[in-house]
């Protein structure tokens, strides 16, 4: 375990072993079962922290009540998920087993706030949990996480991924929601679903491990058009949802989303 902020936070949990990184958008860079590692590797894989928005934001601009905010254009010609990950944050505390870290938000957000991620790991399962609440304020806001899962974890086949969507989101062709929801379609995706029960997401490395990614969120968005990894990621609201699903975070209302991920050996 480390609580340096130039360095790495780890944490063991019986055969499990995460690591964070504070400077690189508080992003999850290792995630070892067993010695298997099942994260891509990279500084910008890993699983980083979307906040204060998820996915994309139509041309970078959001509405908040009669202002228009416009974010910086990284994924032309949109903005996409969020400022969090090119921030660096600030470890509040860890143990062996958990860690809790924050960062203000500041420019090129437009409003004051704190962010907090709490990492809670066990044996079987890791806890994330997020919070984004306001200094001054009410503005919109998204949380969610986008994890690189390998592929393939050098024994046995490739990944498979189960579940079972209420629905998909249309995907236009500027990678956007229309607006329209239609009938899961099969994949390769790089798409939203809803689950108005909560997100539940299986993925099965066949004769090695099965991990199951849940939460209390009701959107994930799920893409593996990558032949390196694969990405589960449940979120607080759909893409472009500062403009066509605002959730107000207020004073007395702060944002909070959080997922677990369980697994279990099948070796």
């Amino acid at each position: 375990m480390s609580t340096d902020n130039t360095r790495e936070t780890r944490l063991r949990a019986g055969d499990a072993e995460l690591t964070v990184d504070p400077q690189n958008g508080c992003r999850l860079t290792g995630l070892r079962i067993h010695g298997t590692e099942l994260l891509r590797q990279g500084a910008k894989y890993g699983a980083f922290p979307m906040v204060p928005w998820c996915g994309r934001i139509e041309l970078g601009q959001f509405r908040n009540g009669g202002e228009r905010h416009q974010m910086p254009i990284n994924s032309a010609p949109h903005a996409i998920h969020g400022t969090g990950r090119d921030t660096a944050w600030s470890t509040v505390r860890a143990d062996d087993i958990s860690a809790a870290f924050t960062y203000d938000l500041a420019e090129p957000w437009p409003y004051t706030g704190r962010v907090t991620q709490l990492v809670e790991l066990a044996p079987d399962s890791l806890t994330l949990t997020m919070g984004v609440e306001t200094y001054d304020n009410s503005f919109p806001a998204q949380a969610g996480w986008h994890p690189w899962f390998l592929r393939n974890l050098g024994s046995g086949g490739d990944v498979e991924l189960a579940f079972d969507a209420e629905w998909q989101e249309e995907r236009g062709d500027d990678h956007l929601p229309t607006g329209r929801r239609i009938a899961p379609r099969p994949g390769p995706w790089d798409d939203c679903f809803g689950m108005p029960d909560g997100v539940d997401v299986t993925l099965t490395w066949p004769g090695a491990l099965e991990l199951k990614v849940t939460s209390r969120a009701e959107w994930v968005v799920i893409y593996d058009e990558q032949k390196e990894a694969v990405c589960v990621e449940p979120q607080s609201g759909p893409p472009n949802g500062l403009n066509t699903l605002p959730r107000l975070v207020t004073p007395i209302d702060p944002l909070e989303i959080s997922t677990t991920w369980t697994w279990r050996t099948l070796a």
